[in-house]
């Protein structure tokens, strides 16, 4: 399941929830409220509830033929984020998507069609991408899926042309509704308002009351229907939502007022029924729309710090980021890179693994002129293609965030707002129940006002906001300052860091401003081409600062390439082969062990020489290392030798460990036995021989120059040119938990207070509904102006 990287809301749990999935028997969920709705439903009441929807009557039969046009190859064209040999994927908008059940049923879409391997909803965008096997069934098959249990798409090619979406006004409709009845039930009590004592008003009086039970009716059963659907989803699935208590209070105004008019007992509550549904929806509104204007999705405010080497000429390569890729550029992409846009294969063996984007792992192997689709991975050297379209970003982002690739790390803080929200709602019904009955002894005529005004004013929905906009603007922010975090949990997880750990080759050196001298018998100039091109395909740092270093040659396509991690690359045109890494990877037995770091050569299994590399350390490397020792242990992991050892001691604390000839299964066993030891691991690395340790780690960082690292073992990428700032960033990390902690603070204070008032028959439920939705903004108010106070401490 993916949900883009943004925040979500269930309105069904009401609970806010960030991109953080909860993993539960092999699942995947958004929050804590669907992975209940899961453990109280069973599979077959899944399929119970999809024979309920295919029933006689329970819903309208599908015409079929209004999705004949998703047989048109042009069309699915467009519709189809990936489209290769038996898979296919598409992201569909389906405007009833609502609730924690949405969710549920959306995302188990594989139980009611087994060709359906994954579905995963993106609530606030209300889209679900659906992965299917084509051989086998068709988008139009789905689609007809969706519409068969009421979650019929909204399909415009227009707007998915445009990449925009069918704008849902229903709460406009709604609002406007709600007003005007408010307006006209305000009027008609005025005069029982001032008790005027009056013949003609006294005696239409009853036929004034019963027309404001008629406006009621479209404010009750359609203004204020969501209401009750959410808390009754709810009820059933065992669950109490915040909607709960607000349908009680609509529901009990309504009913008493109506008691009130049948037995002419009085005029009722219609004014407040309607003014409370009124300020409701106006609250949902000015939600929507201060969310909106605080919105922190990545997908669209920020980048990664990933380029793409572009071929201007064929003796001119540069690297470009790629947002600046055009259609029709010519684009190099080497071994273990991904692909970042659709395009056609024009040299190269090109073996794609795409368990990327559709969870298969195997490969397939392309020629040229064959479509490459954005987000597959090149695993036998370097290929080059063409761009067919631009870079779609929050498709990377979705991506980034793909469930094969998450780590089973719960956000803390986010089940703790789950828990607080959930058991906020019982408290505030035992409150409520408790002060009515109360009431009805001491004072009858307030009971209701306080019954319904207690419901209203204590809703949790402000502490559910908390953490997702806390850690959402800090995703904004730190993007912004040029570190890319995965989702909002690894904000969390950095701030609960006490351990740090760095890769040295391309983390803590310069790939840029490294020297490299040649050591051994000279190369023919077939041998110089071919290792020119064996580098050129690799992604190793030592690879790309050599192969930046060495003179230009002409570039040719390689017969074979293949990487060895940890040891080197070996490459062969027609009948001369190479192989450059270790000593031990090109046959070279080393009588005295080397002290700097060095590749070694060698062509047709015979010893050519050695380049050996002089590191030049990143800039601020020592101030930094100073700067973190007062928090964190630190350490230095090398897959190179002990040449530099003298050097990082002076430069470096004393406490620093320094660890050398550290294969990456060395790497990944040291961070372990740190975490047994009960360390949280922050690991440092280059992307590529480092992705275990990056994954095994609480935290991975991968750092970036100008290559492509998108790799989904880090959980952020970081520029180079920002590597200094890695303390401000944990400090800034540590700083939103505060406010996460503060705002939880503010908001049990305000709930406090409007009880008080509510219980004591002060505060009348019109009131309450005004405040209600203020004390949410006031809570995201807060922590977007708490967090921007933070982020500035990052410039």
């Amino acid at each position: 399941m993916v949900h883009n990287s943004q925040e979500k809301t269930c309105f069904h749990c009401g609970n806010t929830c960030d991109s953080v999935e909860i993993n539960f028997d092999d699942k995947s969920f958004c929050c804590n409220g669907c992975k209940t709705v899961y453990e109280i439903f069973s599979e077959s009441n899944l399929t119970a509830y999809y024979d309920i929807q295919k029933s006689p009557g329970a819903i309208p039969k599908i015409n079929e033929g209004k999705f004949d046009f998703l047989k048109d190859e042009q069309i699915l064209e467009k519709l189809l984020e990936f489209n290769d040999d038996s898979i296919q994927i598409a992201t569909l908008y389906i405007p009833h998507i609502h609730c924690s059940s949405c969710i549920w049923i959306l995302e188990n879409l594989h139980k009611l069609k087994p060709e359906i391997t994954s579905s995963q909803v993106n609530f606030n965008k209300k889209t679900v991408r659906i992965t299917y096997l084509s051989k086998t069934t068709s988008l139009k098959d789905v689609v007809l899926l969706l519409s068969t249990i009421g979650y019929e798409p909204y399909i415009s090619l227009d707007d998915y042309s445009d990449g925009k979406k069918h704008i849902n006004r229903s709460i406009i409709y709604k609002l406007g509704i709600a007003g005007f009845a408010f307006g006209n039930v305000m009027f008609l009590s005025f005069p029982e308002y001032f008790e005027v004592d009056e013949f003609w008003l006294d005696q239409y009086k009853p036929i004034f009351r019963w027309m404001m039970f008629a406006f009621s009716l479209p404010v009750v059963f359609y203004a204020g229907r969501d209401y009750f659907i959410s808390a009754y989803k709810g009820l059933r699935a065992g669950l109490l939502n915040i909607d709960v208590p607000i349908a009680i209070g609509i529901l009990v105004l309504f009913l008493r007022s109506t008691v009130e008019i049948i037995f002419d007992l009085g005029q009722g509550f219609f004014d407040s029924l309607t003014g409370l549904v009124f300020f409701l929806l106006l609250g949902k509104f000015f939600q929507q729309k201060t969310y909106s204007f605080l919105s922190f999705e990545r997908d669209y405010k920020s980048y990664f710090p990933i380029a793409v080497t572009k071929i201007v000429s064929e003796t001119e390569e540069i690297p470009i980021q790629i947002y600046d890729i055009k259609q029709g550029d010519r684009l190099l992409i080497r071994n273990e890179e991904l692909i970042p846009v659709d395009g056609i294969l024009i040299k190269g063996k090109a073996s794609i693994d795409y368990s990327f984007v559709t969870g298969e792992s195997e490969t397939i192997s392309k020629v040229s002129g064959d479509k490459l689709f954005a987000g597959g991975k090149q695993t036998s050297g370097s290929i080059e293609m063409e761009a067919v379209k631009a870079v779609k970003q929050s498709y990377l982002t979705q991506l980034w965030s793909h469930d094969i690739f998450n780590k089973n790390k719960e956000d803390a803080f986010v089940n703790l707002t789950n828990t607080i929200s959930k058991r906020f709602t019982i408290s505030i019904l035992s409150i409520a129940v408790i002060s009515t009955v109360f009431w009805l002894f001491y004072d009858a005529s307030k009971a209701m006002n306080v019954f319904t005004a207690i419901l209203i004013i204590a809703c949790p929905c402000a502490l559910a906001l908390a953490a997702p906009f806390t850690f959402g603007n800090m995703l904004r922010i730190f993007g912004k300052h040029k570190l890319y975090l995965k989702n909002a949990s690894v904000i969390e997880q950095l701030a609960a860091i006490n351990t740090i750990i760095f890769d040295k080759t391309g983390t803590i050196t310069s790939n840029k401003k490294s020297t490299a001298t040649y050591d051994g018998t000279p190369l023919t100039p077939d041998e110089e081409r071919l290792l020119k091109n064996t580098l050129r395909g690799s992604n190793h740092p030592l690879s790309r600062t050599l192969y930046d270093i060495l003179k230009a040659n002409d570039i040719v396509s390689l017969d074979t390439f293949e990487e060895h991690i940890g040891q080197g690359v070996q490459a062969s045109i027609k009948n001369n082969a190479i192989k450059v890494g270790s000593a031990n990877f090109v046959g070279k037995k080393e009588l005295q062990k080397s002290l700097n770091t060095s590749v070694h050569i060698s062509s047709n299994e015979s010893y050519k020489g050695k380049y050996t590399f002089y590191n030049s350390y990143r800039t601020g490397l020592s101030k930094l290392f100073n700067d973190l020792k007062q928090r964190y242990d630190l350490a230095i992991l090398s897959g190179d030798n002990e040449g530099e050892r003298e050097n990082l001691k002076k430069l470096l604390p004393t406490k620093t460990k320094l660890l050398f000839n550290q294969k990456p299964a060395d790497k990944l066993e040291y961070i372990k036995y740190h975490q047994n030891e009960g360390s949280k691991v922050l690991m440092v690395g280059d992307g590529l021989n480092d992705s275990g340790a990056l994954a095994q780690s609480e935290v991975g960082i991968a750092l970036s120059e100008n290559i492509n690292i998108f790799s989904p073992a880090c959980d952020g990428i970081m520029d180079a040119s920002v590597f200094h700032k890695l303390e401000q960033f944990l400090i800034a990390s540590k700083t939103a938990i505060k406010i996460i902690k503060w705002s939880f603070l503010l908001s049990l204070l305000y709930n406090c207070v409007g009880l008080y008032f509510a219980v004591t028959g002060q505060l009348a439920p019109v009131i309450a509904a005004i405040l209600m939705p203020l004390s949410s903004i006031s809570i995201v108010v807060f922590t977007t102006i708490a967090s921007n106070w933070a982020g500035r401490k990052l410039v």
